[in-house]
C-alpha cells in the first residue's frame, strides 16, 4: 500500500521550502504527478510510521534527496519506546523464607563452622595423593590456593 498521497504532498511541499529550486528542478522534464506516485511507492512501509518520516523531514542533508536517500534518512529514524508491563510485586513471606535459606553463606558460616573456601584445593590434593592422575594445571593451582606453590 503506498504512502497517502496528502503525506507526499506535504513532503514535497517541506522538500520544495528546504531546496527550492534545487528539489524541483531535480525532475524537470518529468511529470511530477508521476515523479509524486513514484515517492509514495518507495515510501510505502511508512505509512505505518509517520515518525520515521518526520525524523527523515528533521534530517535532512545538504543537497535535495532522491527519495531512495529520503527512505534511507527515513530508516534510520528510532524505534519508537515499547510500552512495559509493571514488575510483579514479591510475595514477601517467600522472598524471606528463601533470603533465610541463604543466611549461613551470607553470614560466612555454615551449618558445619566457618566456611572452608579452599575446600576445593584440598579435594585435589587428596585425589592426587590417593594416587589418582590430576591434570598438570588443577593441580598447580590448588598447590597455589594453599601456599604450596609459588
Amino acid at each position: 500500500m503506498s504512502l497517502p498521497a496528502p503525506w507526499v504532498e506535504k513532503i514535497f511541499a517541506k522538500l520544495a521550502l528546504a531546496y527550492g529550486r534545487d528539489f524541483l528542478a531535480r525532475w524537470e522534464g518529468l511529470e511530477i504527478a508521476d515523479v509524486k506516485d513514484d515517492w509514495a511507492r518507495e515510501l510505502a512501509g511508512f505509512a505505518q510510521h509517520p515518525d520515521a518520516i518526520a525524523y527523515a523531514l528533521a534530517h535532512l542533508p545538504a543537497r535535495a534527496p532522491t527519495v531512495i536517500e529520503f527512505r534511507a534518512i527515513a530508516r534510520q529514524a528510532p524505534a519508537a519506546p515499547v510500552p512495559r508491563l509493571p514488575a510483579p510485586a514479591a510475595d514477601r513471606a517467600l522472598v524471606e523464607a528463601e533470603f533465610a535459606k541463604l543466611a549461613p553463606v551470607r553470614s560466612g558460616v555454615s551449618s558445619n563452622g566457618p566456611a572452608d573456601h579452599r575446600a576445593w584445593a584440598r579435594r585435589i590434593l587428596a585425589r592426587a595423593d590417593a594416587g589418582e592422575r590430576i591434570n598438570r594445571m588443577p593441580l598447580l593451582m590448588a598447590r597455589q590456593a594453599l601456599g604450596l606453590q609459588a
